[in-house]
């Protein structure tokens, strides 16, 4: 694991890394049979395949077991979205973190929420003790949600997930994720104002890759931007299917069962 979390760890200065995020072992060999340099999950995209909501509510035996299953198919690097920890408590965030170390993971993220940022500090701090602990190079990548919830006004969103990052850096975060950010302008401002690698998330109206890159970001992040779209695709093939007894997939194409099977072996 440790080669790996180096690995991980180097991306972040290697140019954009882009991280196409999955919910399962299936999605994650596609992502490793496709090019990609890491893996990460949908903490959604996770949620929602066993059941339950995003927002902190997935029992954690679920989440260990998709990392474990992911981890045992793939030969890259793994982060993790463990939300906000999945709780407040900081010894219930430090067996989260402990949990998905064991389970395989070398990075995760951690979000603020409308929560105190102070509060995602601390978390931070545990969570580096646990890696310490643990001996591995997790790279913590803090979420603010400055964006994404529209938590100050919106001329002041760069300057408070700029305190934010400071405040998060002295905790021990590796990356920042400004979630939610779109303007080319507030990105590059965002990039300058620190020295950590600056995450962005998929969004409509986001610069290219290439102009992220020159703007000096280092990670982009699908979110659950794909899981959505999958399951836009079952809900149109359900109804389809049910009220016509036939699998009109028009442009659709779908995986045989040996191409998905043969992703396994």
């Amino acid at each position: 694991m440790n080669a790996l979390d180096t690995q991980f760890h180097q991306l972040h200065h290697d140019g954009l890394l882009i991280l196409t995020n999955v919910a399962d072992a299936t999605g994650a060999r596609l992502v490793e049979q496709s090019g990609g340099k890491a893996v990460a999950t949908s903490s959604a995209a996770v949620a929602w395949a066993h059941g339950y909501p995003d927002g902190n509510t997935l029992p954690l035996e679920r989440l260990v077991s998709t990392v474990t299953s992911i981890a045992r198919v793939i030969k890259l690097p793994l982060s993790v979205d463990i939300e906000a920890g999945y709780s407040d408590d900081l010894e219930r965030v430090a067996q989260v973190v402990d949990a998905v170390i064991a389970a395989g993971a070398v990075g995760i993220n951690i979000e603020d929420g409308s929560g105190a940022p102070e509060l995602l500090a601390r978390k931070i701090e545990t969570a580096r003790r646990v890696a310490d602990r643990r001996d591995v190079k997790l790279f913590i990548n803090a979420r603010t949600d400055v964006y994404l919830r529209g938590l100050v006004p919106a001329e002041d969103r760069v300057a408070e997930t700029l305190r934010r990052a400071k405040l998060y850096q002295a905790a021990g975060t590796d990356g920042l994720f400004a979630a939610g950010v779109t303007s080319a302008y507030e990105i590059e401002a965002i990039c300058k104002g620190t020295a950590l690698p600056v995450n962005v998330l998929a969004f409509p109206g986001l610069p290219s890759p290439e102009e992220l890159r020159s703007l000096g970001v280092r990670r982009l992040s699908a979110g659950s931007g794909i899981a959505e779209f999958l399951y836009g695709a079952m809900g149109s093939l359900v109804k389809s299917f049910l009220a016509s007894g036939q699998l009109d997939t028009r442009d659709l194409k779908a995986f045989t069962y040996g191409d998905v099977n043969g992703l396994l072996k």
